[in-house]
């Protein structure tokens, strides 16, 4: 046994990086909308980067500890609680058998990652244990977790282990023990109220007029309760083509921003489709999709335009501040 879900919370499923191989055949990649919270969590557990854990959407799950179980919470802050007390993000936490993790009101973000060390003893499809909705496959039978459910867990990984010596060592029998550290926090991205969101401009970008292009970096655009993971529905000002296009449908991909007849966005999202035929205005940089996917429905986005050079470079500077806390923990298991 490992974790039982007591209730759902309102979307919760198993993500890990993606099903990356099978887009050719019209199988989307789906996979953990915020992926830097997740490896990091995964990091933090001793797991490989790519394992899968349990993404939580604003409303997060209740969920028990059949077995003593090694866990770190990511990504936005969901206000987590075990046993009725609060408990700290982005850092180790064991958890003993019996114990109740629970989440509150959000308080930054929409989406939290529970990481556990060994992950989870279920089936992988094409390679992957990411959830996809729609295709009702991968995943705890295809589908978002309900109450009732059990997710078995094989236990801690080897390094997972060190991590829990260290954190018996570290203080005395509890139904829960959290590290006292934590990565820098300007190791993860930073959310805020109105997110700032960094782009290159599209393939089609020269197709749309120039208040459009204005407006676009200019304005703001408010998230619509329409929007799931396949895309996020952003209503601002309309942005027009300079004539009308027929489009051939072409490759998109998670941060593409397309805009239909109607004028107003869509930024796509993990669970987006493999083409598409709407003009490709923008594309969201990699270094940036946590901060879109924590943009909880109703809230702000404004676009801010960088060069492929700068975006590079920052794609560069995340991954190597994700290679800093591989270092980090190294040091800490190794004392």
């Amino acid at each position: 046994m490992g974790l039982k879900i007591i209730s759902s919370g309102l979307l919760s499923t198993v993500q890990d990086l993606g099903r990356y191989g099978y887009q050719k055949e019209g199988v989307i990649v789906s996979g953990a909308m915020d992926a830097f919270a997740l490896r990091v969590g995964n990091l933090l557990v001793g797991n490989a980067e790519d394992a899968a854990g349990i993404e939580a959407t604003f409303l997060g799950p209740r969920i028990r500890f059949e077995t003593d179980q090694l866990i770190a919470i990511t990504g936005g802050n969901l206000s987590p609680a075990i046993n009725g007390e609060a408990v700290k993000m982005w850092r180790p936490i064991l958890v003993r058998q019996g114990s109740q993790l629970d989440f509150g009101a959000p308080a930054l973000g929409c989406r939290a990652y529970l990481a556990v060390s060994g992950s989870f003893d279920i089936a992988r499809v094409l390679g992957s244990l990411s959830t996809y909705l729609r295709g009702e496959f991968g995943g705890l039978k295809g589908r978002a977790l309900k109450a009732g459910d059990c997710i078995p867990c094989p236990g801690p990984t080897a390094r997972g282990q060190a991590l829990v010596q260290h954190l018996a060592r570290a203080a005395p029998p509890a139904a829960w023990l959290q590290a006292r550290w934590t990565p820098a926090p300007q190791l993860y991205p930073r959310l805020e109220e109105t997110q700032t969101i960094r782009a290159i401009k599209g393939p089609e970008y020269a197709l749309f007029e120039e208040k459009s292009h204005q407006d676009f970096w200019q304005q703001e655009f408010i998230v619509t309760s329409d929007s799931d993971r396949m895309g996020y529905r952003l209503h601002g000002p309309a942005l027009d083509l300079t004539t009308e296009t027929e489009m051939v449908s072409s490759a998109v991909t998670f941060g593409t921003i397309q805009v239909p007849a109607d004028g107003h966005p869509i930024a796509l999202l993990a669970d987006h489709q493999t083409t598409g035929g709407y003009p490709r205005l923008a594309q969201v940089i990699t270094a940036d999709f946590s901060k879109l996917a924590q943009v909880p429905l109703g809230k702000k986005i404004r676009f801010q335009e960088v060069s492929l050079e700068e975006a590079q470079y920052l794609y560069i500077r995340q991954e190597q501040d994700i290679d800093q806390i591989k270092r980090a923990l190294a040091l800490k298991i190794s004392l």
